[in-house]
């Protein structure tokens, strides 16, 4: 037996991003969103509202970063979803987040959070609120890397949000083998 529950914005898991700007002025902002994800191999789109002073940012400049956020900043990372940076300017700083200048586009990337994808503006649009971006470079600090030189989970600890009971989680062990595991039933 199934519950419904409407149209509700429930899927899971649902990354948290921390998308990183340039203001006018240069000053670093960031925001946290959860509704986006990868659009083809090239791509990530995400759903973010005009009203944000990161949007702007992102219009002006051209070009954003997205941090994936980590267990070990989940403070840092729910503060800049939930203060404006239309109304406190230095959130960023706030937050305990040191920008490092990207050598791909022309945003910051957050030095204590340990992957982002680098991506130049492709398109918004300001009635629903889709944002495209390209992916010009993914990076990751050496900390989160296994012996093979590839992003470690359990090392990185991912948050995903869980928009039903309004939490943050850690990502759990690792469940089957991606394009293997379905080979069983292929076999038959």
């Amino acid at each position: 037996m199934r519950k419904n529950f409407g149209a509700k914005p429930y899927t899971y898991p649902q990354v948290v991003f921390i998308i990183s700007t340039y203001g006018e002025d240069g000053t670093p902002d960031a925001m946290n969103a959860a509704w986006g994800g990868i659009s083809g191999d090239t791509q990530l789109s995400m759903c973010l509202s005009a009203g944000h002073k990161t949007v702007k940012n992102i219009i002006a400049r051209g070009a954003f970063t997205v941090s994936m956020a980590d267990a070990a900043h989940v403070t840092a990372c729910d503060y800049v979803g939930l203060e404006s940076g239309n109304h406190v300017p230095d959130k960023f700083d706030k937050a305990g987040f040191h920008a490092v200048k990207s050598e791909f586009v022309d945003a910051p990337l957050i030095e204590e959070l340990p992957m982002a994808v680098e991506c130049r503006l492709v398109s918004y649009d300001e009635t629903s609120g889709r944002m495209v971006g390209e992916i010009i470079n993914v990076s990751a600090d050496e900390s989160i890397l296994n012996e093979n030189g590839l992003i470690d989970p359990a090392k990185f600890e991912p948050l995903v949000f869980d928009p039903v009971n309004n939490a943050y989680l850690k990502i759990g062990e690792k469940a089957g083998d991606a394009f293997k595991d379905g080979m069983a039933l292929k076999a038959r």
